[in-house]
This record gives structure tokens, C-alpha cells and sequence, in this order.
């Protein structure tokens, strides 16, 4: 797999690319070796200059952490994405019956992976205060699953919908509790 190849492929032409990557191995140690931890340093690169060079606009001018603590963070949400990606991966397996769709761990794991791609890739907008916006662009990402689920894991196309939110609601809820952890370690 090239990773810029992949990238293109499954942005731009995903029902093309998920029986492409059905046909494909599941193996979590090639799929967060050689793409989760690339893609996943652009958020983490993208929060760290936002929040140490950049700064956030408050009402009381400017806020900025400093390099030390900006690091930190940049790294702990880093190792948080393996974890939201691996939690999703067993959210997509668990709800697969419930949706007519057969359980499969190795699919449900290319499916997150491949799915978080929108996001990671959106959170270059979070360095330009003006554009940090655009991040919206991420949910992307749930459109990519809800063409995904029939291909990878088998579920009915008039239950992909349904499958997708109910995965989208739940992975939204692991990362916010997730996302509380992490802030706790500024308190």
C-alpha cells in the first residue's frame, strides 16, 4: 500500500477503494504501523502549533501553552488516537449483528482506520485561527463508513445509514470521555 496513493484513493474515490481494501489484511500492527501513526501526527503536530505558537484568541488577548506543556498534550492525544481508532474498530464489530452485518474484527479495524483519514487531514486547519472551522471537513469520515459498512462488513445497504450514526454517536462519546482524560492532566 502506498500511503499518498491510499490517501487519494479513498477520499476522492471510495466505492472503488473499500473492495480494494476488503481484499486486503486487517492486521493492527500494519495498519497502525503504516498508516494510523503517520496520519495521526497531523493532528497532533497541528494541536501542538496551534496551542504553543500560535495560540487561542480569548477575551483576555491571547492564550498560549507553553512548549513543554504544548508537547505533552500534542503527544498524549497522539497515543489517545490509536486507542479511539482500536475502540471504534470494536464498536464497528460489536454493533455489526445488530445492524445485519457480520462481525469481523479485521474488517471493522480497516474500516475505522481508513474512515478517521477525513479527520486527521482536516486538522491541518487547526494552525490558522481563521480556518480552524474547515475541521468540519472531517465528518467526511462518516460518509466514507456508511460506504464502507456494506463492503467490509457485509451489512445490508439499507442499514449502512443507521449502522454509521449509531458507530459515529458511540466513537463520539469514547473520544469526548477520552479528550476529558486528557484535559484532566492540565488540572
Amino acid at each position: 500500500m502506498n500511503l499518498i496513493e491510499r490517501v487519494k484513493a479513498i477520499l476522492l474515490k471510495p466505492d472503488a477503494e473499500w473492495p480494494v481494501i476488503e481484499r486486503e489484511s486487517g492486521d493492527p500492527t500494519y495498519l497502525f504501523k503504516n498508516y494510523v501513526a503517520i496520519l495521526a501526527l497531523i493532528p497532533a503536530v497541528a494541536g501542538f502549533i496551534s496551542a504553543s505558537i500560535v495560540g487561542v484568541d480569548t477575551p483576555a488577548g491571547t492564550v498560549r501553552l507553553s512548549i513543554f506543556a504544548g508537547l505533552f498534550s500534542a503527544i498524549v492525544g497522539y497515543v489517545l488516537t490509536f486507542a479511539i481508532v482500536y475502540v471504534a474498530a470494536l464498536i464497528v464489530d460489536a454493533l455489526a449483528p445488530t445492524f445485519g452485518g457480520q462481525k469481523n474484527f479485521g474488517s471493522a479495524l480497516k474500516l475505522a482506520v481508513y474512515s478517521y483519514t477525513p479527520a486527521w487531514l482536516a486538522s491541518v486547519f487547526l494552525v490558522v485561527p481563521l480556518l480552524k472551522f474547515l475541521v468540519i471537513l472531517g465528518l467526511y469520515g462518516v460518509y466514507l463508513l456508511y460506504l464502507g459498512l456494506p463492503v467490509l462488513m457485509r451489512a445490508p445497504k439499507e442499514k449502512a445509514f443507521l449502522y454509521a450514526v449509531a458507530i459515529f454517536a458511540c466513537s463520539f462519546v469514547v473520544a469526548l470521555i477520552l479528550g476529558m482524560i486528557q484535559t484532566l492532566f492540565w488540572i
